[in-house]
C-alpha cells in the first residue's frame, strides 16, 4: 500500500518593501492667510527596480513630492522612507550621510563643476566620501553612457546632452538604492533628451535600481514604467505602461476639471515649486554633502 505524504507548505515568500515610500505626506507653506499645502495626505510607493513619473499641473506638489522623498525638504507631517529608513528619524549628519551613499540626484541644470574633467565629475561623489572608485563598475558605467572617448574632457567641451549624461553616470557611480531626477531634459533638445531618457531606462534595467522622474513632458514619461499623477497636492492616479498619447489625454483632462476648480493655491507661495538649489549649493546637494 502506497503512502501519500503531504507536501510540506512552501515558506512565505517576503516581499521586499519598496525602494523609497510616502505615507500620509503633508507639506505646508507659510501661516494664516498664505497657507500653502504643497501636500495634502499622499501616500504613494516607488518600487525596486523600476522607473516612474511622476506628473501634474504647475503647482501640483510634483516637485515638492520628490524632494521631500529625497531628503532635500522636510514634512510637515506624515513619514518619507527610503527602504526602512525613516527619514524624519536622522539628523542633519545621518541625512547627509544617507543622500551621499545611497541616493543619486539628477537635476535639470547639469551642476558639473567646469574646472573638472568628465571622469573626476562622474567619481566626485566618491571622492568627497573618501571611498575608493570600483575600475570595472566606472568602466561598465562609462560604456553605458558612451563617453569613453570624452573621459579627460571638461564640460565646456561638451554638448548639453553630453553634460546630462555626464551627471546621469555620476548619480549611478556610486551604486545608490535610488536616483532622483528633476525635470533632466528641461534644458536638452529633442534629440538629447531621447538619448537620455532611454539612458535612465537602460541602466534600470541594468543596475536593477530605482528612478523617480519629475517631468512635466509626456513624451519622456512614457520612457517610465509608471506614471503618477498628482494634482492639487493629492494622488489622483497610477498609469502603467504609459504612451505619450495616453499621458497627454490624462494631462489635457486636468484642464478645467475638478482639481482646478477648487480656486486653490499653487504649490508654493509665488504659484512656483521649489527650485533645485544652484551654484556651491547644488554642487553639495548634487554629491549628497550639505544639510537638508
Amino acid at each position: 500500500m502506497t503512502t501519500l505524504r503531504t507536501p510540506s507548505p512552501s515558506p512565505p515568500s517576503v516581499t521586499p518593501p519598496p525602494a523609497v515610500r510616502v505615507v500620509d505626506a503633508v507639506k505646508v507653506y507659510g501661516r494664516g492667510d498664505t497657507e500653502v499645502r504643497a501636500l495634502d495626505g499622499v501616500s504613494v510607493d516607488f518600487p525596486v527596480g523600476r522607473f516612474t513619473a511622476v506628473m501634474g499641473p504647475s503647482g501640483s506638489g510634483k516637485s515638492t513630492l520628490v524632494h521631500c522623498a529625497a531628503g532635500l525638504d522636510t514634512l510637515t507631517s506624515g513619514a518619507a522612507l527610503l527602504g526602512d529608513t525613516d527619514l524624519s528619524a536622522l539628523d542633519d549628519r545621518r541625512l547627509t550621510l544617507l543622500r551621499r551613499d545611497r541616493i543619486g540626484f539628477v537635476f535639470q541644470a547639469f551642476n558639473l563643476l567646469p574646472t573638472l574633467t568628465v571622469a573626476e565629475n562622474i567619481t566626485l561623489p566618491l571622492d568627497l566620501a573618501g571611498h575608493p572608485v570600483d575600475r570595472e563598475r566606472f568602466g561598465r558605467l562609462v560604456d553605458t553612457v558612451g563617453l569613453g572617448d570624452r573621459l579627460h574632457h571638461r564640460p565646456s567641451e561638451l554638448s548639453g546632452g553630453q553634460q546630462q549624461r555626464v551627471a546621469v553616470a555620476r548619480a549611478f557611480v556610486g551604486d545608490p538604492d535610488v536616483v532622483f531626477a528633476d525635470e533632466p531634459t528641461g534644458n536638452l533638445d529633442s534629440r538629447s533628451g531621447e538619448e537620455v531618457l532611454r539612458l535612465l531606462g537602460r541602466t534600470v534595467r541594468e543596475t536593477g535600481r530605482t528612478v523617480v522622474m519629475v517631468t512635466h513632458d509626456p513624451v519622456a514619461a512614457a520612457h517610465a514604467d509608471e506614471v503618477i499623477f498628482l494634482a492639487d497636492g493629492r494622488l489622483i492616479e497610477r498609469m502603467t505602461g504609459p504612451t505619450a498619447d495616453r499621458v497627454l489625454d490624462r494631462m489635457k483632462a486636468f484642464d478645467g476639471g475638478p482639481a482646478h476648480t477648487t480656486g486653490r493655491p499653487s504649490a508654493t507661495p509665488g504659484g512656483t515649486s521649489p527650485s533645485p538649489p544652484t551654484g556651491e549649493a547644488a554642487a553639495r546637494r548634487t554629491t549628497g554633502g550639505g544639510a537638508s
